[in-house]
């Protein structure tokens, strides 16, 4: 099979970038040397034209595992036979006082003595450019004749033979014998310290000493520990080191519907997501990282547009363009295309943003530092520009391209938005038109219970005159908007449990019934939506079926604790890969869920 299964790659990185390593020791995507700059590695997109860079052994009846160190994101791929026992080890060093980009690989033979096949064939620019290869003693330098004039070294020991443009090795090794391949940017007038090769011992014991001291900053202790540790470690992979801000997935291109067009570039920081992703941070207790990602969010208040609003989504460094555009010559994975890069919804009206900003904001001056007054001038503006225009039919949270409409969802949001701007200027004294954020509030609340509740399906639904249900409106409790035991509530959330929800697993919305998403084809069930549903059922006081949901959840997770944006229909991972709101909606309902079964005595 040219592509493997999405879940069947773990991911490595140095808080600049991630890699996707897949079960055949073949890393398949890399965008180097930043989540955003263009691939090096991209065979997952395209097997022919993206490139990769492959260990592997040659060996017959292998079975293949994967595992990280405990409590590091330094993953060992594992192949084993009645012929021999092999293993290759993958790390990005995480260099914080003068980042460089490096990633490491290292082949082992545990017993018996295997042979080893070796292939490093980058594709510069997306797979668009051409380049050129340069052999020296000990090393491979492959320089882009592309735009981006992108130069990476292979180091290694191993004697190397160029095949068109490619690099590639077969060794042998004896057990306790290992090989060593280090794949970096060239630096100009800086010379690589893997040169030596004592270097990478050095370079591996501290990468797995620097996770494991993050790992310990956490103050969580409760059930499911390694499953949201996992989670915590992969949301840091996701973090930039030189801005704060958290890629939504380090990944695009990646299908929701196996050949059809819901592809998308994720490589992007959304307001949303980075609310969201705090939230979650602070409940671990992680409050460095809350800081760095409050200060990117107080820069992008420091840029809001002249009207006050703000965009949905930016770069990672805060770049207000993200221009989409399709590369026809990748056939996308499984043929799934067009594989697009940037995301044309930089630009939407999403008005539920604005309620997740604030109740971020919120949460933060609450439990980590309180907000400067500049900050609160800006976050005035927002507020007010929210009461401006919070009836505007906009895209909503799921970025629909069919068409405006009056979304629940973010009308709740705008809710929130006034409700956190009221909390905080009444929390810290801080000046405010409290009167008339009082009288919005008030109006938007109404409005949700006489526009957005269906008397016949005692539930409410997306949108102002529809009658389909969305799995967003299981935010209505979590916001505290609604009491999650209130009649209405119970009753809504039967509803979705009816139409929605497939076991543990819940659908956003039924495609074809809903508010027009302008794409054809179907999509998988949503990870977060079926996390947000463990958490509805616990507040509703039903925690028997929370936990089940919830461990049943946990049984959908790869090999190694990691989620994909959605699940198909026989659990198979759709979509970018790791999403970072899929591993923070868990974290939220584990956090959660533990605190009430406490509270209830119920067994660990």
């Amino acid at each position: 099979m040219n592509y493997m299964p999405i879940e069947n790659y773990g991911i490595i990185g140095d808080l600049h970038t991630i890699a996707l390593v897949g079960m055949d020791g073949s890393i398949d995507f890399l965008s180097f040397p930043h989540f955003d700059s263009p691939t090096v590695f991209a065979a997952l997109l395209d097997h022919r034209h993206g490139g990769r860079f492959k260990i592997s052994p040659s060996l017959e009846n292998v079975r293949h595992r994967q595992m990280y160190l405990p409590d590091t994101n330094v993953l060992t791929t594992r192949f084993l036979s009645p012929q021999g026992l092999a293993e290759v080890s993958d790390f990005m060093p995480v260099e914080v006082e003068s980042p460089s980009h490096e990633l490491v690989r290292r082949a082992k033979t545990v017993r018996g003595e295997v042979h080893f096949r070796m292939i490093c064939d980058p594709r510069f620019d997306y797979g668009r450019a051409s380049h050129r290869v340069e052999q020296k003693d000990g090393e491979v330098i492959f320089a882009s004749e592309g735009p981006d004039k992108t130069v990476v070294r292979l180091i290694t020991a191993v004697p190397i033979k160029i095949v068109n443009g490619a690099a590639h090795a077969e060794f042998v090794l004896r057990a306790g014998e290992t090989a060593l391949f280090v794949f970096e940017e060239v630096i100009p007038g800086r010379s690589s310290p893997f040169s030596n090769p004592a270097y990478a011992a050095e370079a591996f014991k501290e990468t797995v000493n620097f996770w494991r001291r993050w790992i310990t900053q956490s103050s969580y202790k409760g059930r499911w520990q390694e499953m949201v540790n996992r989670s915590a470690l992969a949301l840091k992979l996701m973090t930039s080191q030189t801005y704060g801000s958290i890629v939504a997935a380090p990944t695009f291109g990646l299908p929701e519907d196996i050949g059809g067009e819901r592809n998308w570039d994720y490589r992007y920081t959304w307001i949303r997501d980075s609310a969201f992703t705090l939230y979650a941070l602070i409940r671990l207790g992680f409050t460095g990282e809350a800081a760095a990602f409050m200060h990117w969010i107080e820069d992008r208040c420091n840029e809001l547009n002249p009207d006050g609003s703000l965009q949905i989504m930016y770069g990672i460094d805060g770049r207000h363009h993200v221009e989409e555009s399709v590369l026809t010559h990748f056939e996308g994975y499984l043929g799934s295309s067009p594989v697009r890069v940037g995301n044309a919804a930089y630009d939407q009206l999403q008005l539920d943003i604005y309620g997740e900003l604030m109740d971020s904001v919120y949460l933060y001056d609450k439990y980590g530092d309180p907000i400067a007054h500049d900050l609160w001038a800006n976050l005035v503006r927002l507020i007010d520009w929210v009461c401006d225009h919070w009836h505007l039919p906009d895209e909503g949270i799921w970025e629909v391209r069919g068409g405006r409409r009056e979304f629940l969802y973010s009308r709740l949001m705008c809710w929130v938005a006034i409700d956190r701007g009221i909390r905080l200027a009444q929390t810290r004294s801080f000046p405010a038109p409290l009167q008339r954020w009082f009288e919005v509030r008030n109006t938007i609340y109404k409005e949700i219970f006489t526009d957005f509740w269906d008397p016949q399906r005692q539930a409410f639904v997306q949108y102002k005159g529809g009658s389909n249900l969305d799995a967003s409106t299981l935010l209505m409790p979590l916001v505290k908007f609604i009491s999650p035991t209130d009649r209405r509530w119970l009753s809504t959330l039967k509803a979705i449990r009816e139409e929605l929800v497939d076991d543990a697993l819940v659908y956003r919305y039924k495609v074809g019934d809903s508010a027009s998403d302008g794409l054809v084809g179907d999509e998988g069930t949503f990870c977060m939506c079926s996390f947000w549903y463990v958490e509805c059922l616990a507040r509703a006081g039903e925690l028997d079926q929370a936990r089940l949901s919830f461990e049943k959840m946990l049984g959908y997770a790869n090999h190694l604790g990691l989620y994909a944006e959605e699940l198909g229909p026989c659990g198979e991972h759709l979509g970018n890969f790791p999403q970072a709101f899929t591993h923070l909606s868990l974290i939220s309902a584990a956090y959660d869920l533990d605190r009430r079964l406490n509270r209830f005595g119920k067994n660990p």
